[in-house]
């Protein structure tokens, strides 16, 4: 198994999981994606759009671009259907740049300064690992809020994709 196989396949699970559980999400009384909470970032609408700001961040990073952003959060976030078009176009764009990946470009090394300050060195391979799992992390939070909601999330685990969705034939 490869590098390059492993990544392709887990940016379309993070594309196929968000995209679930926004749909899920969409399904909720808006007063539950909106409700501030005493959790990550706040509530739903927080953590969506602190995943939206970090995936422009890092693909800023991978391109070599200044990405504009003093924070990885909002104090305003974007409507859903506003968060669903970021996630869903930066899934699609995610998924199009594994997709150029060599081994050798995964082990290419990118410098970057954080948002907070510092500077880092990842390589391309550990970056798209990075916002594949960040985004598993913060789905995890985003369930936990529809389960104290009184609602049942998605399951949108990595083996119900490969069940489900997976197709090995489009990874190349």
């Amino acid at each position: 198994m490869s590098a390059v196989r492993n990544v392709r396949m887990l940016t379309r699970y993070n594309k196929w999981a968000n995209d679930l559980l926004l749909a899920a999400i969409s399904k909720l009384p808006y007063e539950e994606f909106s409700k501030k909470r005493a959790a990550a970032f706040g509530g739903m609408a927080f953590a969506l759009a602190h995943i939206a700001i970090v995936d422009q961040i890092w693909r800023a990073h991978l391109l070599g671009n200044d990405h504009g952003f003093t924070s990885r959060t909002t104090e305003s976030p974007d409507s859903l259907e506003l968060l669903s078009d970021k996630l869903g176009e930066m899934g699609d764009w995610y998924v199009q740049y594994a997709d150029t990946m060599s081994e050798s470009l995964l082990s290419e090394k990118v410098c970057f300064s954080f948002v907070d300050g510092g500077v880092g060195e990842m390589t391309r391979g550990d970056i798209l690992i990075h916002i594949c799992n960040h985004k598993a992390f913060h789905r995890g939070h985003i369930g936990d809020m529809f389960y104290q909601s009184g609602f049942r999330p998605p399951p949108i685990d990595l083996p119900v994709y490969i069940r489900d969705a997976f197709n090995e034939a489009e990874l190349g």
